[in-house]
């Protein structure tokens, strides 16, 4: 059974730093891309980052790219994103999941990330 905890959301403010951690559990974590998504107050979840099986590419999409770096410890079939010059906009509920997952995959409960103006 698929098993993902995500951890280190919290408030901070305008500029400031948080690293989300995410704990996977109940499938081979090295045979995939895995990925972060985050769904902000009556918007959709959405993709923002993925990694490759080794950790050594990556990608983000435009809102997030320069900020936030996604990481993986393969050891410990954990992902992380550091979030760096954080903005309200990033406000949200953020998940980890396989780069793919589809909305009717297993989630976890995520982790909830709000910056303050």
């Amino acid at each position: 059974q698929v098993q993902l905890v995500e951890s280190g959301g919290g408030l901070v403010q305008t500029g400031g730093s948080l690293r989300l951690s995410c704990a996977a559990s109940g499938f081979t974590f090295t045979n995939y891309f895995m990925g972060w998504f985050r769904q902000a107050p009556g918007k959709e979840r959405e993709f923002i980052a993925s990694i490759n099986w080794s950790g050594g590419s990556a990608y983000y999409t435009n809102s997030v790219k320069d900020r936030f770096t996604i990481s993986r410890d393969n050891a410990r079939s954990t992902v992380y994103l550091q979030m760096n010059s954080l903005k309200p906009e990033d406000t949200a509920v953020y998940y980890c999941n396989k780069a793919g997952a589809k909305p009717d995959d297993d989630w976890g409960q995520g982790t909830q990330v709000t910056v303050s103006s």
